[in-house]
């Protein structure tokens, strides 16, 4: 698995770390980010890594997920978004079964593009065979009130 440190360091990536973990905690199942959201653009995606960070620092990717903008309702209507404007995002983080073990941390890393393992997003609202412009899109991620953005996770209690 590759080592996320470097890439956690750009600046268009976020990331949010757990405390050290004074116990294990088991995590299988599906993984949910619900994310609210506004972009600059009239499309753009948006991304989702889970990772478990060892002790010594090591960032190991466990699942990921993408979700682009005009296809936020449906797989197969794209509706184009507004600029500006907040909306909910459900980014299908994938499935896992890791354990967490103590002296980790559980980190999420959110960002708007996961090239190559993921097509690029112009930004533009247009097809992407169609479009050879690029345009940067400028992202704001809400994390309180009445659109805090939050991460599923499914724990496993220890007494099973």
């Amino acid at each position: 698995p590759m080592d996320e440190r470097e890439v956690e360091e750009r600046a268009d990536v976020l990331v949010f770390t757990t405390p050290v973990l004074e116990e294990s905690v088991e995590v299988t199942g599906h993984i949910k980010l619900v994310l609210y959201a506004a972009s600059d653009a009239p499309d753009t995606d948006f991304t989702a890594q889970l990772v478990d960070v060892h002790p010594m620092g090591y960032a190991q990717n466990l699942t990921y997920g993408i979700v682009r903008a005009s296809f936020r309702e449906s797989d197969t209507d794209p509706s184009p978004i507004i600029p500006g404007q907040v909306y909910r995002y459900e980014i299908d983080v994938g499935v896992t079964s890791n354990l967490f073990h103590a002296g980790h941390r559980i980190r999420l890393q959110v960002s708007s593009s996961n090239f190559p393992r993921f097509d690029r997003n112009q930004n533009t609202g247009h097809a992407y065979a169609q479009d050879a412009e690029l345009a940067v899109a400028q992202q704001t991620i809400h994390h309180g009130g009445q659109q805090a953005s939050h991460l599923i996770l499914p724990v496993i209690p220890d007494d099973r």
